[in-house]
């Protein structure tokens, strides 16, 4: 067909054949409505050159009828990574505002090759703002460091994490099948959630808390990094990376970003 003498195509010929990179997965848990400031964030991002991603975005809410718990979502996230092979996942929730450069960074983490776990910086929503990186459990938040340092901690969030295909399917191997909305999936991810009676004490004890540091937990405790190829970090004490120069704000639904004062002081060099 021509127009004004110049050639149109109707049709776009795709060569489905072609080999595929599944180089990264990018999941997104979500609650159904984001700021759009995330929107800005997340699409407004320098993509590295020959970058090759795929995404995922995955309904949640607290209502288990309705739709996904966050462990749910998250282990359909985990099957996807076993299923389509990807050699990487990146974790980045609905509330965690990314600098334009994250991508950038985290694939120099990728292209390295030497760090199978890595995390932004961010902090908890309030007047009393705390990173949210741990180094042990009952003690607190991580507090020692500087801007622009690299933290190695044993407790990481999943508000922008970079992870290692290699480490899903070792953790994939090693846990129970469950259903999901009709989908056959494992429990990589679990939500601490036990009420037991201990004989020592006499008294009875509940276990709660997050999937992130549960997870942390279980790949130090079960010797995951051994079993996905990383023997040197199953030694380490704190065997996972923070990387201070990636700050990721974290939005609430008022449009605040926390910390609303910008970073503590005493975290600047």
């Amino acid at each position: 067909m021509k127009k004004n003498n110049l050639e149109y195509t109707e049709t776009l010929a795709i060569n489905k054949n072609a080999p595929r990179t599944n180089r990264i997965l990018i999941f997104t848990p979500t609650r159904g409505l984001v700021r759009m400031e995330w929107v800005c964030a997340r699409y407004g991002q320098i993509i590295p050159t020959n970058w090759s991603h795929t995404e995922m975005l995955q309904p949640m809410s607290s209502f288990v009828a309705s739709e996904y718990l966050l462990p749910d979502a998250e282990n359909l996230m985990a099957k996807a990574v076993v299923e389509g092979d990807y050699e990487w996942c990146i974790s980045l929730e609905d509330d965690n505002i990314i600098p334009p450069d994250a991508f950038l960074r985290m694939n120099e983490y990728m292209i390295e090759k030497k760090v199978p776990i890595v995390s932004g910086i961010y902090f908890t929503k309030g007047n009393f703002p705390e990173p949210i990186i741990y180094r042990g459990r009952g003690t607190g938040s991580f507090q020692d460091w500087k801007l622009g340092e690299k933290v190695w901690v044993d407790g990481i969030p999943f508000g922008f994490t970079l992870m290692h295909g290699s480490i899903i399917k070792a953790l994939w191997n090693e846990s129970p099948e469950y259903m999901v909305d009709g989908q056959k999936t494992r429990r990589v991810f679990a939500l601490p959630n036990s009420f037991a009676f201990d004989p020592q004490s006499e008294e009875f004890a509940k276990h709660v808390g997050t999937t992130d540091l549960a997870w942390c937990s279980r790949l130090m405790e079960d010797n995951i990094f051994e079993k996905a190829g990383w023997p040197e970090y199953q030694k380490m004490q704190y065997p996972f990376l923070v990387d201070t120069n990636i700050v990721v704000g974290h939005i609430d639904q008022q449009g605040r970003v926390h910390p609303m004062n910008g970073i503590p002081q005493k975290y600047k060099a």
